[in-house]
C-alpha cells in the first residue's frame, strides 16, 4: 500500500494526533477524526473521487501516518458502518428475545428512530453514494440488517396489506430522514412526526389505534 517512508507505528500514530501547541501529543479520538473527515469528503466528492491523499491532506498528516490506522478507503467505510450501525445491531438482538407484541414494535420504532438520527452521516452517504455501496461489502451487510429488521416487525402470518404496512413503517423512517430535510421545521420534531405516521402503521396493521404516541 505504499512506502511508510520509515515512520513507525508510534511516530505515525503520534503525527495523526498532532500537538496541543505546548508540545505535548493531543490525546483525541484519532480513528474518529479519520472517519469524520473521509465521511466529509465522500458526501462532497463522492467516494470514487476521494483518495487516501486528499484525506491524509485535510487531516493535515502524512499517508504513513493514516496507513497506521487504515490501509484502503473501504476499510474507513467499513469501520464507519461498524461504528454508525451498532445500535441497529444491539436493537435486532434486543428484539430478537421479546415476544412480538404491538408494544415490543412500537419500542422496536422508537429505538430504530434514534439510531438512525445518530447515523444520519452515514445514511446521507449511502443515499449519495448508491452505486458505491452496492459494489462494496457494506452493501451487503446493510441489506441483511434490513432484512432482520423487516422479520422483526412484520408477522409472517399477518395478511399481505399488514405486512406492507409494517415494512412501509420501516422505509417511512428511512425517507423521513431525507425528504424532510426540505421541509421547514424544528428536526427533533419532524423526527417525531415521522416516528409518529410509522407506529401508526404498525398499530393499523395491528389491528388496534392504540394511544401511546412518540415521545
Amino acid at each position: 500500500m505504499g512506502d511508510t517512508g520509515g515512520v513507525s507505528g508510534a511516530e505515525s500514530e503520534g503525527s495523526v494526533r498532532g500537538t496541543d501547541g505546548t508540545g505535548h501529543r493531543r490525546r483525541g479520538n484519532t480513528r474518529k477524526r479519520i472517519q469524520d473527515v473521509a465521511l466529509e469528503l465522500f458526501a462532497e466528492q463522492g467516494y470514487e473521487k476521494t483518495s487516501l491523499r486528499e484525506i491524509a491532506e485535510r487531516l493535515d498528516v502524512t499517508k504513513a501516518a493514516l496507513y497506521y490506522h487504515f490501509k484502503t478507503k473501504e476499510d474507513i467505510l467499513v469501520s464507519l458502518f461498524e461504528d454508525l450501525t451498532r445500535p441497529i445491531d444491539e436493537l435486532i438482538e434486543w428484539a430478537g428475545n421479546r415476544p412480538r407484541t404491538l408494544d415490543t414494535k412500537r419500542e422496536v420504532l422508537r429505538r430504530y428512530s434514534d439510531a438512525l438520527s445518530g447515523a444520519a452521516p452515514l445514511f446521507r452517504f449511502m443515499q449519495e453514494n448508491q452505486a458505491t455501496v452496492r459494489e462494496l461489502s457494506v452493501g451487503e451487510t446493510f441489506k441483511s440488517r434490513m432484512i432482520r429488521m423487516m422479520d422483526i416487525i412484520k408477522d409472517p402470518d399477518a395478511p399481505l396489506p399488514d405486512q406492507v404496512r409494517c415494512i412501509s413503517a420501516l422505509f417511512t423512517m428511512h425517507a423521513g430522514m431525507f425528504v424532510l430535510r426540505e421541509v421547514e421545521g424544528d428536526p427533533e420534531e419532524k423526527r417525531k412526526a415521522v416516528l409518529e405516521v410509522a407506529i401508526d402503521l404498525v398499530t393499523q396493521a395491528h389491528g388496534s389505534t392504540g394511544e401511546d404516541r412518540p415521545s
